[in-house]
C-alpha cells in the first residue's frame, strides 16, 4: 500500500513528465521501479490512471481561453480545429481500443524497454530542435501524421508531448502551434479513458484504495502539470529541446548501468 510520500512523488513526476518531453509513462514506470513498487501492479495502474486525469484537467485550465474560443462552433476555424483534434485521436483510439492488452503487457518488466526508448525520443527531440522553418498552422495532413506520433507514444518510453511536438515541427507548424495542439489533442484521450474505467468497474476497485493517497496523488500532478504546462511552451518557443535530448540519454543509460549492475 502505497504512503503519502509514493503518490506526492508519483504525482510530482507524472505532473512535470507529461508535458516535459521526457514520457511521463516512462518516468512512472523508472519510479515504480526505484521506488520498489513491482509488488503494487494493480495499484499503480489505478494510480496512473487518477495521475494522467489531474495532468488533463490542468492542460484544460491552462489552455481555459482557448478551450473556451473553440467551443463557439459557429466559427468554420474553430470547427476545423476541432475536426483535426478528432483526426489526431483516431491511431491512438483504435490502438487503444483493440490492442489494449497488448500495451498494458509492455509496462511489465519494461524498464531496458523504457530506456531505450527514452533514447529514441532523445532523438526525435534533436532532429526538431534543427528544424527552423517551422512557420505553418496545424492541416489535415499534420494532424493525421501527428496522430500517428501520438500512437507510437503509447509505448512507455516515448514521449507523447516530445514526439507529436517533434512530428509538428518537422512538418513545419509554427513551434506555439504545435506545443497548443499537442497538449489540446491528448486531452479528450484521456477523458475517453477515464469513461472506458467507468463502464468496465475499474473506478469500483479504485475506490476500495485509499482515497487520500490518490487525492494527494492528484494534487501534486495537477499543481505540478500546471507549472509544466506553461514552462513547455517556453521551451518549445525558444527552441531548446536539445535540453532534453541529453536529459533523455542521460536517464537511459543511468537506467540501464542500473538495472545490469542490479541483476
Amino acid at each position: 500500500m502505497y504512503s503519502w510520500l509514493e503518490p506526492l512523488i508519483l504525482g510530482i513526476v507524472q505532473g512535470v513528465t507529461e508535458f516535459l518531453p521526457v514520457s511521463s509513462s516512462g518516468h512512472l514506470e523508472l519510479a515504480k521501479y526505484f521506488l520498489g513498487e513491482d509488488r503494487l501492479s494493480d495499484q499503480s495502474v489505478y494510480m496512473s490512471v487518477v495521475l494522467h486525469f489531474a495532468t488533463a484537467i490542468s492542460t484544460i485550465v491552462y489552455f481555459r481561453k482557448e478551450v473556451l474560443s473553440l467551443l463557439d462552433v459557429r466559427l468554420l476555424e474553430n470547427r476545423r480545429y476541432i475536426a483535426y483534434i478528432l483526426i489526431s485521436m483516431i491511431p491512438a483510439a483504435i490502438v487503444g481500443l483493440f490492442f489494449d492488452e497488448l500495451i498494458e503487457s509492455l509496462f511489465t518488466n519494461s524498464i531496458v524497454l523504457v530506456a531505450c526508448m527514452l533514447m529514441i525520443t532523445g532523438l526525435l527531440l534533436w532532429f526538431a530542435d534543427r528544424e527552423r522553418k517551422a512557420f505553418k498552422s496545424v492541416g489535415p495532413k499534420e494532424a493525421i501524421i501527428i496522430g500517428l506520433a501520438q500512437m507510437i507514444a503509447l509505448i512507455p518510453g516515448i514521449s507523447r508531448s516530445g514526439s507529436t511536438i517533434s512530428a509538428s515541427i518537422i512538418l513545419g507548424v509554427k513551434r506555439e502551434n504545435a506545443a497548443k495542439f499537442s497538449f489540446l489533442m491528448v486531452v479528450p484521450l484521456i477523458i475517453g479513458k477515464m469513461l472506458k474505467d467507468l463502464l468496465d468497474g475499474t473506478s469500483e476497485e479504485m475506490l476500495t484504495g485509499n482515497f487520500s493517497q490518490y487525492l494527494v496523488g492528484f494534487v501534486a500532478a495537477f499543481i505540478t502539470g500546471l507549472l509544466a504546462c506553461g514552462l513547455m511552451v517556453n521551451i518549445v518557443k525558444k527552441a531548446k529541446l536539445k535540453y532534453f535530448t541529453i536529459y533523455c540519454f542521460a536517464i537511459a543509460i543511468f537506467t540501464i548501468i542500473f538495472y545490469y549492475l542490479k541483476g
